[in-house]
């Protein structure tokens, strides 16, 4: 879980946000940000006193509440007279326990998120929180979304919601069906994109893969992986994550050979078990997830290659687990994002036999984050002397700034504010102590096409 904030400059009213969460999240409240900036808010950074402060909320986990309380109390310090809006996937599923909490004026569902400009007239805070959040039914419709103006990267929203019944996921009921933006309008946007400067530009959706659904003419991911390959302007294109059953030979081979799609995938696994996958109701074996990995590295020897991984689940024996860490052991990939099960309310997880201690999960996701460094330490090491293009980041810490190569390597380099949105080619000189890859500016920057 990350937490991400942005900043920029304006008139009337101070508008600060804060999101928790996905690559999604990010790219919708920098989208709403944008609108309320045409009304004539000014966006401050969230340690700023503002006059109304939006917290995006994400659900993935049981902290959803405590995170929500604890942002909304910092926000009434900074300004007790504040407007306080919470969206967002925990909104939409529970919004009457946000509403009641100490603070919070406003709570919107899925469906009425991307209408807080109009909806926001009066900004006297309110006794009780005030919801809006009707069924999800009603949010089958698609808002396009993406971030610019904060990094140098952008996220590029191209899908939404999802078709999937992953026993253990509440996403569906959050964000509703699987539906698609226009290739059109994905176009349009990302020749935006071109013209604010944005080097990097990561496509994001919550099934990503699943791209086509809800949109007329006969569109899948691979279509818009080869449309926006043509868009000159935009240095280098990621796939934020692709579930292993949509990620095709067509699309590796593909970004195998593509001047401007990065030879880094993140492919959830979720469990190295096929009992645990089933259980899961996953639609693959670990096999064809193994076949991937193996397809991508026969044809990318150098690409990166992220693993999503579930600790704990309902049913999860010593023998699964172990299994599960002997398959992500011997599969060649670069890191993981571990997870530990919670329970969530409206899922067929939640009611299953088998559960596991708390601290059996915290012991196994102990064990697999250990596997994590070590996967990571082994992937960097194979390039230690080389030279790689690195697109570096205004984020700096003391003297230091990073930037990431094309198979998504962290430099650190010396700070140099020219630096800042180019891609530099860069020795990587060797692994520091925080696990980051010490490395050298071979030479200027290297300028856009």
């Amino acid at each position: 879980m990350h937490y991400a904030y942005f900043c920029t400059v304006v008139a009337s009213k101070k508008i600060a946000f804060q999101t928790l969460g996905c690559k999604l999240n990010f790219s919708e409240t920098n989208a709403i940000a944008r609108k309320m900036q045409e009304r004539g808010f000014h966006t401050v950074e969230f340690e700023e006193a503002a006059d109304v402060y939006v917290i995006n909320t994400c659900s993935v986990t049981e902290q959803a509440d405590t995170k929500c309380r604890n942002i909304v109390r910092k926000a009434m310090k900074l300004n007790p007279d504040a407007y306080v809006v919470v969206i967002g996937c925990y909104a939409q599923l529970k919004p009457k326990e946000i509403a009641g909490i100490k603070g919070v004026d406003l709570v919107l569902g899925a469906s009425e998120k991307f209408r807080l400009p109009e909806i926001i007239t009066d900004l006297t805070k309110n006794p009780c929180g005030q919801v809006m959040a009707s069924e999800i039914s009603n949010a089958n419709f698609f808002v396009d979304a993406y971030s610019v103006g904060d990094r140098t990267r952008s996220f590029l929203k191209i899908q939404d919601g999802c078709d999937y019944k992953c026993s253990f996921c509440t996403i569906p009921l959050a964000r509703g069906k699987s539906r698609s933006d226009t290739p059109e309008n994905i176009l349009k946007n990302a020749r935006t994109l071109v013209a604010s400067g944005v080097k990097e530009v990561v496509l994001t959706g919550v099934n990503t893969g699943d791209y086509g659904k809800g949109i007329d003419g006969d569109y899948n991911f691979f279509d818009i992986v080869k449309m926006l390959d043509g868009v000159e302007g935009i240095e280098r294109f990621r796939i934020s994550s692709i579930e292993p059953n949509l990620l095709t030979d067509e699309i590796i081979s593909f970004v195998a050979n593509s001047r401007r799609f990065m030879p880094h995938f993140h492919v959830p696994l979720q469990s190295g078990s096929d009992k645990m996958l089933k259980l899961m109701q996953r639609r693959y074996k670990r096999e064809v997830y193994a076949s991937r990995v193996q397809k991508i590295k026969s044809e990318m020897p150098h690409a990166c290659i992220g693993v999503d991984v579930i600790v704990g689940f309902p049913g999860e024996t010593d023998e699964d687990f172990l299994e599960t860490y002997q398959f992500i052991q011997q599969l060649d990939v670069s890191y993981l994002h571990v997870f530990t099960y919670s329970e969530r309310a409206n899922t067929k997880a939640v009611e299953m036999p088998g559960v596991v201690p708390v601290s059996v999960r915290n012991e196994r996701n102990a064990m697999l984050r250990t596997l994590s460094e070590k996967k990571r330490y082994h992937f960097y090491s194979q390039f230690v002397g080389q030279e790689r293009l690195a697109l570096m980041e205004e984020e700096q810490k003391g003297q230091i700034m990073h930037g990431f190569t094309d198979n998504y390597i962290k430099v650190n380099v010396p700070y140099d504010a020219a630096l800042v949105n180019q891609l530099v080619p860069v020795m990587l000189e060797g692994i520091d102590d925080d696990g980051n890859m010490k490395a050298a500016v071979v030479s200027a920057a290297v300028n856009c096409r």
